[in-house]
């Protein structure tokens, strides 16, 4: 009888992630899932913040204000440029969206 292997994604969840970057992920999932402007507009400066960040976090790159590596950290960054981070054209367009209600509400 062949032993079914255990998903390892709640190992990586509990030890990789913290709360705040599962946090973080489940604002990702929402935002690309077709969250609505309505919502969209209701989050934080913190919240925006945070999103637009866990994009380049989780593509590797290497974070330089004290306010990011304290929040995510530089374990495993890969990429110093932010031109040089992969991402998608989705996710460059909804970093540009966001980028655009941070400087709307004034954020920092």
């Amino acid at each position: 009888m062949a032993s079914k292997r255990k998903s390892p994604y709640p190992v990586i969840v509990g030890r990789y992630f913290g709360l705040r970057r599962l946090m973080a992920g489940a604002s990702i999932l929402i935002a690309t899932a077709g969250l609505s402007a309505s919502a969209a507009r209701a989050q934080s400066c913190q919240e925006l913040w945070v999103e637009r960040n866990s994009y380049y976090k989780d593509a590797g790159y290497c974070f330089k204000t004290r306010r990011a590596i304290s929040y995510f950290g530089n374990r495993g960054c890969s990429y110093e440029y932010e031109a040089d981070v992969p991402l998608s054209r989705g996710i460059r367009e909804r970093i540009a969206d966001i980028r655009a209600m941070e400087q709307r509400r004034g954020c920092d």
